[in-house]
């Protein structure tokens, strides 16, 4: 079955990666966060990986969300061992069992380490983010995924230039997810509508969706997005807030069940469902039962 009909059909998406090795006692301190670990320790990412696997999700997401060439030089490491790097992340998440690989292509606030990708507002050109993201990208569809993980984008103007990088690349295949600030704009403030459907217009993208948000939002963010003409999907966070400064979440309100949520979700019009940091193996178990009955 190719990829865009297996997002038509949904999927299970996995959960948090670098929260996950927090909660195993993997301290991830500094501005590349789990990237670190594909440095030091990428047998923990693999181990991870394996648990969402066999909790049950389709989709493994790889741990080169805050991966960045301008990091990676921080401590040492050249372009090419950076590409190194980021296609160790894939063979990583490849090696676990993974049924589809989707490679993690964090914002360009995540590399800023500040909290950027939960605001959106960079000062930062269309074309200069095409320019910044266009290595990276490469790098990763040289390791072979299945399909790219574009996630956590908080404005539109780097929604625009990712849709425009991928026209570059015939071939690659790759979800587009907003990072956003209520139930119905994105971070920066762009109706939520207005931000799927630029991503939709791209044939090169099989879905498009929400993520890092409170579930909360959910519902009436993927409502205001019926008919883009691409599945939607939907991985939140547990309703936490990001705290740059202490590099901490700041739980709000009790923790969400997302087994019940992923059925709000569904009905909502999400094909494919998981979490997104703070979630756990059990997570995502709770959605596939919730979802495959």
């Amino acid at each position: 079955m190719e990829i865009e009909e297996r997002f038509r059909t949904g999927l299970v998406l996995d959960g948090g990666l670098a929260t996950e090795l927090e909660r195993r006692g993997t301290e991830l301190p500094g501005e590349l966060w789990s990237a670190r670990v594909l440095l030091e320790e990428p047998d923990l990412i693999r181990d991870v990986h394996e648990a969402y696997r066999a909790a049950g999700a389709d989709v493994a997401i790889t741990a080169s969300y805050q991966a960045s060439y301008e990091g990676f030089a921080r401590r040492g490491i050249d372009a090419a061992g950076t590409d190194r790097l980021l296609a160790l992340s894939v063979r990583l998440a490849r090696d676990a069992g993974a049924d589809l690989v989707a490679a993690s292509v964090g914002p360009y606030g995540a590399s800023l380490a500040d909290g950027s990708e939960y605001v959106g507002r960079y000062g930062r050109s269309v074309r200069e983010l095409v320019d910044w993201h266009r290595p990276r990208l490469e790098a990763l569809l040289a390791a072979g995924p299945d399909l790219l993980a574009i996630e956590t984008i908080p404005a539109i103007e780097e929604a625009e230039a990712l849709v425009t990088l991928l026209d570059a690349y015939p071939e690659a295949r790759a979800w587009i997810a907003f990072s956003c600030r209520d139930e119905e704009r994105i971070s920066d403030g762009t109706p939520f509508r207005e931000a799927a459907a630029l991503a939709a217009s791209s044939p090169r993208v099989v879905a498009v969706g929400v993520n890092c948000s409170p579930p909360g939002f959910v519902p009436s963010l993927l409502r205001s997005a019926a008919g883009v003409g691409t599945p939607l999907l939907a991985y939140p966070n547990l309703g936490s807030t990001w705290d740059a400064e202490a590099r901490v979440w700041h739980a709000q309100g009790p923790r969400p069940d997302l087994g019940a949520g992923s059925r709000r979700w569904r009905e909502a019009g999400a094909a494919s469902v998981g979490g997104c940091c703070g979630t756990t193996p059990d997570d995502i178990a709770a959605i596939c039962r919730a979802t495959r009955g």
